[in-house]
């Protein structure tokens, strides 16, 4: 069908065109693709989706004369494999290109002296902002030298209390993943999770002991265990605790792997799953729930979105209004057979 003259699909569309689809005005559109200007969320991402829906393309090097950026944003990460870091780099990169904004991706494979020379390459190229991510939740430092940068750290928070960071809800993970396998009718329930030393191993091993003393309840084996992020460790794991615990009804693990290895070691040693003992992991890890037998109910952490919420962050931040702090972005429960 030919295009109605006069609308935006007669010709390209106008930032007028963007205001009119968003429901705000030509200068709320224009502040929210500049990054400037205090305004809800909401308001910001609906105007970006307006521009994506358009096609709407600004005149870039009016607006870097006008506003004095470069309109790109560098992204971080420390995550050389990527598969932790890749699903928030791509959300971040969906906000950030709804704007128009060009995105330059370095990968400092946690190399510190790497880390600086990107450092200096994003600097001399005049970002308007950074996003730092890795693939762990353990705290880290904050970058030096640019202090004049608008920065957020996504999934790895900053140590300073002072910076912007976005995060996943441990907490939040660990409490639908109880209650989930509580209203199952599990009461034994064994705990499996990575090495003590990791944020995430402590953090998801704390919140579900809180969970279970909240319901009267204690871990089956009366500890958690430590181990390794590998299917493996959650074979030999199961094994011990059949054999230590043999009344325990349920599992709910630290990451997707582990709990493939236990349901692996469950079904060769006869235990039926779901019916006799449930599994739970954590991550949704596609590759892992999916290929799990029976497929596997774990807790998705919504990377995607921490990146999503991190550029969104980081324009306000660009715009001249930053808030400082951690913000958390909530877990989600999805239910396979193993539960």
């Amino acid at each position: 069908m030919a295009a109605v003259p006069g609308s935006p699909q007669a010709g390209r569309a106008k930032l007028a065109d963007v205001a009119k689809l968003a429901g705000v005005s030509v200068g709320t559109a224009s502040k929210a693709l500049n990054g400037s200007g205090r305004m809800r969320p909401e308001t910001r991402q609906r105007v970006l989706a307006a521009v994506k829906e358009l096609d709407f393309r600004p005149n870039q090097n009016a607006q870097s004369l006008h506003t004095g950026r470069s309109w790109t944003v560098g992204l971080m990460t420390t995550d050389g494999i990527g598969r932790f870091s890749t699903p928030v780099l791509l959300g971040a990169e969906d906000a950030l290109g709804a704007g128009k904004i060009s995105v330059l991706l370095c990968d400092t494979r946690g190399d510190a002296i790497r880390e600086q020379h990107h450092l200096g390459n994003l600097m001399d190229r005049r970002v308007d902002g950074i996003i730092v991510t890795g693939r762990r939740t353990d705290p880290r430092p904050p970058l030096t030298g640019i202090e004049e940068i608008p920065t957020v750290y996504a999934l790895s928070p900053s140590t300073d209390p002072d910076d912007m960071s976005v995060v996943s809800d441990d907490r939040s993970g660990a409490q639908l993943a109880v209650e989930h396998l509580l209203m199952t009718g599990r009461t034994r329930i064994a705990h499996v999770t990575g090495p003590a030393h990791h944020a995430a191993a402590r953090d998801r091993a704390q919140h579900t002991v809180e969970q279970l003393e909240r319901a009267s309840l204690e871990l089956s084996t009366g500890r958690v265990h430590f181990g390794e992020w590998s299917e493996a460790w959650g074979r030999r794991a199961a094994e011990a605790i059949l054999r230590t615990a043999p009344d325990t009804d349920a599992f709910f693990c630290g990451n997707d792997q582990i709990a493939r290895g236990v349901a692996d070691s469950l079904r060769e040693n006869g235990v039926d799953v779901p019916r006799k003992v449930a599994v739970v992991g954590y991550d949704n890890w596609d590759v892992m729930a999916l290929a799990c037998r029976p497929p596997l109910t774990t807790i998705d952490t919504d990377l995607a979105e921490i990146g999503r919420q991190a550029a969104l962050r980081l324009l306000d931040a660009i715009g001249g209004n930053p808030e400082p702090g951690v913000r958390t972005v909530p877990c989600r429960l999805v239910v396979r057979e193993s539960s």
